[in-house]
This record gives C-alpha cells, structure tokens and sequence, in this order.
C-alpha cells in the first residue's frame, strides 16, 4: 500500500497515497520510469520520511520550469513569465528555512520523462541547502536560485534528438551539447529580473575547479561561487537519477564521486559543505550492515551523514521477532557494506 503518492512533472496525482499496490500498477510505473515507492510498513510506522519542500512547491516550481521551456520553444526571443521564477524560488527557500531535517530529506521518486524538470528543481533544492550552510542571506538564495532553475535552458537551443540520445553522445553530438551553457547566459541575462549573477549560473555550472570545463575552461576563483555551487548539485542530482540508458547511482555512491573529485572537478569548501549538508544514505534507503544485519535508515545524525540510524529487521535473511534501532554514531565497529532495497 501506497506511503506516499505518486505524481508526474505537473504535479498531478497519478496513484494515491494509501492505494493497493497491483502488478497493472507497477508495470505502468516502471514503463515510465519509476523504480521506487514508499510503501506502508507497520514496522516503520513511527518514521516520516519527509521532502525538503512541499508537493505544492514541487508542482509550482515544476510548472515555472515547465512554462519557460514551453514558452521558449523554437523561438528564443519568446518573452517568459520571470514572476513564477521568483515565486516557485521564494517557496523553495521558505520551505527549506521551516524544515527540521534536510540532511535526509532529498530523496525524490520521478519517471524517464519527467527528468528536464526534476532535475532542474531538485539541483536547486541541493544549490540552496549549501548556500544556506555557506551563510547566504535571502536575497542571495533568491539570486543563485533563480539561476539555478533555469541553469539548463540553454538545451532548448541544442536539437532535441542529441538533448534526448539514448546512445552514446558522438565527439559532434557533445559540441553541440557544450553550446548549452552559453545559450542559457544569453537567455537569462536579457531579464531584468535576472542579475548577471543568476546567469553566470547557467554560464559556468560546467567549468571544473582545475579547469578544462566548458564553455570557456576557467578555474578556481574565476568560476562564481554560484556556478561552483551549482555544478555540485547538477552532477549529484544527474548521477542519482535514473536515464533510460542507464540506472542511477545510489545516494552514497554520487556523494563518493563528490568527494572523489575535491580539488579537481569541484571547489574543495563547497565539497566541505556539502559531506555535512547532505546524507550519504537518505530515510527509507535499505542498508546492508557488516555484522550481516539488514535494515532500513530511519534518522540522520547531525554532523555524521555516513553514520545514521539503522533499524534493522533481518539477521542475515531471518526476519527478526522485534526490530532493533542502531545508531552508528554509537557502533563505531559497524559500517554500512552495501545498499540494499528490499
């Protein structure tokens, strides 16, 4: 039975919280795309695993992202609504200022089709949860994320069969990729309501912190910490997504490459930031411990995202006769092995 709903890009409620899974319904979801529900477990019903922001935000902010594109078309000199940008931003960054616990709260369920908007929210949920911790003030979270929402426009302009291959991008195919970034500075920057700023994001959120990104192949200091912060998100969000030629990478595995790449691909403080900002393994993720226990995480330890709580339910694959909750940051001899939805 359904914990949470199932909805699409617009927001729209394809299956209910609360209904009755059957095997018609799970074949039409993974038919478009969706390898993960939240399902109703007595085991877990004390554990809420909430979303950083509102599914009223989700379908505003999805709508904004949704209406620009439409707008833009074929035809990029189209005027677009910049107010619905600013609100769907400003409703991001009021839901994210009233939650308790975004360590864990970015997990998010969505299909094949719906990625364009999913990623472009969900990069600018993760940009303002380390602009946050990086001490931004309001106008400052509005400005960066602004620019983040829109930080991927620039794709309107590439052919829409090398946006959407399935393949293997070709040594052609990737150029014209490349042209994206700038694509979205010139569109955003023509905006009053967009500072030279926000579009920076668009501009320089594939640059590397040791160059020998695109479009330019500046580094270090010369990429605006927007576009520095913005990269982290992009490529987070992308790795655990799931694209029909390929399966997405689990939480801890996309925060590994993260941190793999510290100094290199991505400026080290933000790196910094984002190892304490954002979970290794999210509420809800099933675990593999090494004394053999399986489990699911239940709760985030502040400060220690690759340490959470786990309440375990098997011993091997016996199923335990009472759940155990075991909160790593007390176990130093346990680790979590492997990740494992069962």
């Amino acid at each position: 039975m359904l914990a949470k709903a199932v909805r699409d890009a617009n927001g729209r409620v394809l299956l209910a919280e609360g209904v009755a899974l059957t095997s018609k319904y799970l074949n039409r979801l993974k038919q478009l795309g969706f390898d993960m529900l939240f399902i109703k477990d007595e085991r877990f019903e004390d554990v809420d695993v909430k979303h950083a922001i509102s599914d009223k935000t989700k379908e505003v902010a999805y709508q904004a992202v949704h209406g620009v594109t439409k707008a833009l078309g074929n035809n990029s000199k189209t005027d677009i609504d910049t107010d619905s940008v600013r609100n769907a931003v400003s409703m991001i960054i009021e839901d994210l200022l009233c939650s308790c616990d975004v360590l864990n709260s970015l997990t998010d369920i969505h299909g094949y089709d719906e990625y364009t908007y999913h990623h472009s929210v969900n990069t600018t949920v993760l940009s303002l949860v380390l602009g946050m911790a990086k001490g931004y003030n309001q106008n400052k979270l509005l400005e960066m994320g602004m620019g983040v929402l829109l930080h991927d426009i620039g794709k309107t302009n590439v052919p829409k069969q090398i946006v959407n291959k399935k393949g293997s991008l070709s040594k052609e195919d990737f150029e014209e990729i490349k042209k994206h970034p700038s694509f979205g500075f010139d569109f955003v920057r023509r905006y009053r309501d967009f500072s030279i700023n926000s579009a920076h994001v668009a501009y320089q959120h594939h640059e590397k912190w040791i160059g020998g990104g695109y479009p330019r192949g500046i580094k270090g200091n010369a990429i605006h910490e927007y576009g520095r912060i913005a990269a982290i998100a992009d490529v987070y969000d992308a790795l655990t997504s799931k694209r029909p030629y390929r399966d997405a990478l689990e939480p801890n595995q996309a925060y590994e490459y993260v941190m793999a790449q510290s100094g290199f691909q991505f400026d080290p403080q933000i790196v910094r930031l984002f190892v304490k900002n954002i979970a290794a393994y999210p509420n809800g993720l099933g675990v593999l411990l090494s004394n053999g226990m399986r489990g699911n995480v239940i709760r985030q330890n502040p400060g220690l995202p690759n340490r959470p709580v786990v309440r375990v339910i098997y011993n091997g694959d016996r199923p335990l006769s009472k759940p155990i909750d075991i909160d790593l940051a007390n176990h130093l001899n346990l680790v979590i092995v492997k990740v494992e939805n069962f």
